[in-house]
């Protein structure tokens, strides 16, 4: 039930039907009338309590059913919007067609589903490229410990494991 923070890559002009790199690009579109002004107009129009419709490529339950086992299967998928919130979505960079952005948000968001909607608000397209949790909670990505740290402690205190 923590917020959430993620650092994401989005990528203009064209969508897939899982919203990220899973499958293959199933339309393109031009973005060359897309400015950096829109860009920004978009990101801040995320920010709220909304309800967002996951992607049908996704773990959640229809009937008892995996919502990706259903769309893998050719069955029509239908299903329910979650009711989100979105306390931030932060444009980091914009090197087109690819965006950057930094999204806090609420339990039960897709992050795919604001790379499609994000596409979908700019009148083209986009879907998901890149996806980091970086925050969950107080728990900060910036506060974890390599394996070779953690190896390398278990190694100075002298660990002897019981076997």
């Amino acid at each position: 039930n923590m917020p959430k923070e993620y650092t994401a890559s989005i990528v203009l002009g064209a969508t897939t039907p899982c919203y990220d790199l899973e499958m293959d690009i199933d339309q393109t579109f031009d973005i060359s009338g897309i400015t950096n002004d829109q860009i920004m107009k978009c990101a801040e129009s995320f920010v709220g309590e909304q309800d967002q419709l996951p992607p049908i490529f996704s773990a959640k339950k229809i009937e008892g059913k995996r919502a990706y086992d259903l769309a893998r299967a050719g069955e029509e998928v239908k299903v329910k919007p979650n009711r989100i919130n979105i306390y931030e979505l932060e444009v980091i960079e914009i090197n087109l067609p690819e965006i950057k952005v930094k999204v806090n948000c609420s339990k039960g968001t897709y992050i795919r589903s604001i790379a499609h909607d994000f596409g979908v608000k700019l009148n083209n397209g986009a879907y998901l490229t890149n996806l980091r949790r970086t925050k969950i909670g107080e728990y900060d990505v910036k506060d974890a410990s390599t394996i070779e740290k953690i190896q390398q402690r278990i190694f100075d205190s002298e660990f002897i494991p019981v076997v």
